[in-house]
Formats: structure tokens, C-alpha cells, sequence
């Protein structure tokens, strides 16, 4: 009996050894097939013949809508990424492959392999990947077209689009990866955009209109002009600018339309609190004419506050124009504060002219030949420097 359980002991032990030795054999980087056994809640087990059993992550089991798309029985083709405490596989990546044997595994599995961007050639790059060298577009090294040389000296994961002539002829692309990435996470990145929420995502364009503002996953956001201050911003470029970080608000989702609407000067507090106590009827401020409109002059008083001094208030000249002279866009000067509506953010203002000065404004106006139009900056110029304190 002794001698029958010691044979049995001994061969047990060579079939492990055996076993064991063919474990080892396994090298990482490796590309091997196998059935899927189990299915745990974290990761599935992959029955790989002589070589032992193996696990794999669920995650990379599930499509983009995150449903497993394997099941029991099934065979699958993936890479040996770890040989310690037994074999892990992956179907996501060869790192380092070394022969064309496994780019081509690779290419008809439609696994990311990994390669470091030489140089830009006409049309796109130089890519080394296993000592193979590799063309990848223009339009394949990215989502948003970008510097080229942004992309020189650096290490991505590719997948191998074309491959032919033994691997002499290779196509890759990172942009579908990139792609795949941004609408696997999505789904999560939407589900944190909701309106008051304050996120960090980065600059993708910039438009005359605002600034489309990428929060990961593919998922932009509009930061419009009229949101990015509280005083009036007249070029966007000014304010942000493209791949840089920006920490917004969202202020409006619509699901329908998948639009997202964000602002910037909401993280800051609106001048128009301390209007009611800071801004008296009587009193006068210095303010700088922004533009000028048929029913009068936009004024802004300080940064966000900005207020109306209506064509009535103005000296009269005989003519409808002719008090536009008196505040070209850029004008600074005194004015007196009208009206103060904090409701509706509106502050009313007159310009401080003495009598004096309206006096010069109408003797103009009735002049039977008054002077050519080109001539007209001058006396606006004469009128404005009357106006600014310590000049003549």
C-alpha cells in the first residue's frame, strides 16, 4: 500500500512539475487563446490548456454600454500581461511586442499594441513599434487636429489597421482608441453634469461666439461670450484659450438637444449685490463709454457694472448725431447717477457738462456752414478735453 501511494505521489508531483514547467514557459508580452470557464464578479477564468488557468477583467469583457459580451464556453485571444502569482491576460494591449507573428495576432484580434512616434512624414507619422516601422495618419493620431510636433518622441497605444507583406506594411491608428475610450466613459462623465455643478475640463476651440470647453469622455460644453465675465467681453480669445484647464459651471443641461451650457463668472460674485448700497441717486462717478447706441451711451462704471446714459440726456445740439461726438467708445469722464433698479440691473446716468460747454456743443449745431465731417474729430476732440479733468 505504502509503495502504490508513493507511486501515486510521485506521479502527481512529475504531472505538476510538468504543469509547471509549461507555466514558465509563458512569457510576458506572449499573445495565446483560451476558454472561458468561470465567470467571477471582478474577473473571468480562462482555461489555457497545459499552460494552466488564467484570469481576465471583466471590464475588458464589457462593451461600451458596459453589457458583458462573453460567456461561458467561449474562446477568446488575448496577451499575457503578468506571470506572478499565476497568469493574468489582456485583451487591451501588447506592450513591447516583439515579432510580426504578434502584430499580426494583434491586428486580426484588433489588440492595442504599443509604439513610440518617431517623426512626422508627409501625410502623417513614423511609428516604431517592435522594430517594425509604421505609418499612422494625420487624422489617426488624435481627435482634434493639433501641432505636429506635439506628437514627436511620444509613446501611445495604436491599433493596427492595415497590415501587410509580413508586417514590411503597417497602418495604425490611436484616434479610434481615443474614440472607443470617450464613449466607454461618457455615460459617466454626463451623469456628473448637472446644472450647479463646478468641473474642471479643458479649452477644445475658441469662437467668436464663446469656447467649447471638453469635459472628458467626448462630452463638450458651450461657454458662451456674454458668461465668461461680468463686465461685457468682446474677444473670447482674451479670456481662454485652447488646451488650456478651465474651471466652469454648469448652468443649463439639455437632454434632448445633448447641449450643455457653462459659465465662468458665476464662480465669482455679481457686482450688482453691493449696487444698492454703494450706488446713491445725486452722486457722480467717473465712467468709461463702451459703446454708443441710436438712444444713448453705454457706460460702465466699474468692472460688470454698467449703465445707460439715454440720448436725453444729453446737451441739445439741433441735430440727432451730433451729441455722439461728445462720447466715442473709450471716453472717460464724470457722470451723475440718475436712477439705481438693482431688479433689473439698470442704473441711469447723465454726462457733467457745464453750461459753459453745452454752450460750445449748440453753437456748433447752428452754424449755417459748419465744418466737413472730417473735420468734426477735432472740435470732439477740443470738447472732450474740456471735459477730462486737467486738461485744456
Amino acid at each position: 500500500m505504502e509503495e502504490r501511494a508513493l507511486s501515486e505521489s510521485s506521479e502527481d508531483f512529475a504531472a505538476m512539475f510538468e504543469a509547471s514547467l509549461k507555466a514558465k514557459r509563458i512569457e510576458k508580452g506572449q499573445t495565446i487563446e483560451g476558454t472561458i470557464v468561470a465567470i467571477g464578479p471582478d474577473v473571468a477564468f480562462v482555461n489555457v490548456g497545459g499552460k494552466g488557468e488564467a484570469t481576465i477583467d471583466l471590464g475588458e469583457l464589457r462593451d461600451a454600454d458596459g453589457k458583458l459580451e462573453a460567456a461561458v464556453g467561449d474562446r477568446i485571444q488575448a496577451t499575457v500581461v503578468s506571470t506572478t502569482g499565476g497568469l493574468t491576460l489582456s485583451r487591451r494591449l501588447i506592450r513591447g511586442a516583439a515579432t510580426a507573428r504578434q502584430l499580426e495576432d494583434a491586428f486580426h484580434t484588433g489588440l492595442p499594441v504599443e509604439g513610440k512616434v518617431e517623426k512626422s512624414v508627409k501625410g502623417g507619422y513614423e511609428v516604431r513599434i517592435a522594430g517594425l516601422r509604421a505609418f499612422c495618419p494625420f487624422s489617426q493620431i488624435d481627435t482634434a487636429r493639433t501641432d505636429p510636433s506635439v506628437h514627436e518622441g511620444q509613446v501611445y497605444e495604436f491599433r493596427i489597421i492595415e497590415f501587410k507583406d509580413g508586417g514590411k506594411d503597417l497602418v495604425v491608428s490611436r484616434r479610434v482608441l481615443l474614440e472607443e475610450t470617450q464613449r466607454a466613459s461618457a455615460a459617466e462623465v454626463r451623469e456628473s453634469i448637472v446644472p450647479g455643478a463646478v468641473i474642471t475640463g479643458r479649452v477644445a476651440s475658441v469662437r467668436d461666439f464663446g469656447a467649447f470647453v471638453d469635459l472628458g469622455g467626448g462630452v463638450q460644453g458651450l461657454l458662451h461670450v456674454s458668461e465668461m465675465g461680468w463686465s461685457r467681453v468682446s474677444d473670447a480669445s482674451q479670456v481662454v484659450e485652447p488646451g488650456k484647464e478651465i474651471t466652469v459651471k454648469v448652468l443649463r443641461v439639455d437632454d434632448e438637444k445633448k447641449k450643455i451650457s457653462l459659465g465662468l463668472k458665476q464662480l465669482s460674485e455679481d457686482p450688482w449685490l453691493r449696487v444698492q448700497t454703494a450706488y446713491k441717486v445725486g452722486e457722480q462717478r467717473t465712467g468709461r463709454v463702451t459703446r454708443v447706441a441710436e438712444f444713448g451711451a453705454f457706460v460702465e462704471l466699474e468692472p460688470g457694472i454698467e449703465a445707460l446714459a439715454h440720448v436725453s440726456t444729453f446737451p441739445p445740439t439741433g441735430r440727432s448725431r451730433e451729441w455722439t461726438a461728445l462720447v466715442p467708445p473709450g471716453t472717460t469722464t464724470l457722470f451723475e447717477i440718475l436712477s439705481v433698479d438693482v431688479d433689473k440691473k439698470r442704473i441711469g446716468v447723465k454726462m457733467v457738462v457745464d453750461a459753459h460747454e453745452a454752450e460750445d456743443v449748440r453753437a456748433y449745431a447752428e452754424r449755417e456752414n459748419p465744418v466737413p465731417e472730417e473735420r468734426f474729430g477735432s472740435l470732439a476732440d477740443k470738447l472732450r478735453g474740456a471735459l477730462r479733468p486737467g486738461e485744456k
